[in-house]
């Protein structure tokens, strides 16, 4: 950073432009942190350094699905930043529906972004994590268990949880601690967008906020280590969703599944 004022911790926030990335940055960014934008709407992220001023953030266009696009996009944040502390892995899109009924490069898109990005992203970024720095990927209630309507997102998000249980175990021998966040339906603009909304999500309904899930990361990336758990479970219904698949039988979760999802 430039002049004399001693830099901030640093986090790199990837899907930024809007929704929970948007909402993560005006978080740490209100708690004094240098925050680094980056999404593939590079207007809107460059818009919103504007906003916050050169010495509270840095902005860029990212495709996740690049690596040696990812790989500049932080050495040049790093640079400017003079650390990295948290990088949050949260750029996103969805496809829901039938899985039979939807297009195989829609899918291989998602896949790219949701799986490879998020990869991609802990590759780039281990050369510039210290020891103490945190990675928090977001995942999903859908990583829970296989959901209908949700299928090949679902499976992207159980990826990003075995990414990151793996990651955090090889990890802390580095210092560096690796969690995800699990929310269930979110207020955001990838969720308005969605014109024919699965029968779960009209039934349990949509509780959450960008803000309430930027609030966790914010948790997330500042509760001293020993009491962060490598999962966090948003809001008021996955701590239970995730609580009655581990204590019902496989058969009978599925059923539940199976009744909220209308299939």
């Amino acid at each position: 950073m430039s002049g004399d004022r001693t830099p901030s911790k640093s986090v790199f926030i990837t899907g930024a432009a809007a929704g929970i990335g948007r909402a993560t940055a005006l978080r740490f960014a209100a708690a004094g942190w240098f925050v680094g934008l980056y999404d593939i709407n590079a207007d809107a992220v460059q818009a919103l350094a504007a906003e916050l001023g050169p010495q509270r953030a840095r902005a860029g266009r990212l495709d996740v699905s690049d690596y040696a696009s990812f790989q500049q996009a932080l050495a040049e944040f790093t640079a400017a930043a003079g650390r990295l502390d948290l990088l949050v892995n949260n750029a996103g899109v969805l496809v829901v529906g039938d899985f039979e009924a939807q297009d195989a490069d829609r899918y291989r898109r998602m896949i790219d972004i949701n799986a490879l990005g998020v990869s991609n992203g802990c590759l780039a970024a281990f050369p510039h994590l210290r020891p103490g720095a945190r990675v928090i990927n977001l995942a999903s209630a859908s990583a829970i268990y296989g959901s209908p309507a949700f299928a090949v997102y679902g499976a992207t998000k159980f990826f990003v949880r075995g990414l990151t249980e793996a990651l955090d175990i090889e990890w802390r021998r580095h210092g560096i601690r690796v969690m995800d966040l699990l929310p269930l339906f979110v207020a955001t603009p990838m969720v308005a967008a969605v014109a024919d909304k699965p029968k779960s999500v009209t039934r349990l309904g949509i509780t959450l906020r960008a803000e309430d899930v930027a609030a966790t990361i914010y948790q997330a990336a500042t509760r001293p280590a020993w009491r962060c758990a490598i999962h966090w479970h948003v809001g008021f219904q996955t701590p239970g969703m995730a609580l009655l698949a581990r204590l019902l039988p496989a058969r009978l979760y599925s059923l539940s599944v199976k009744l909220i999802s209308g299939y």
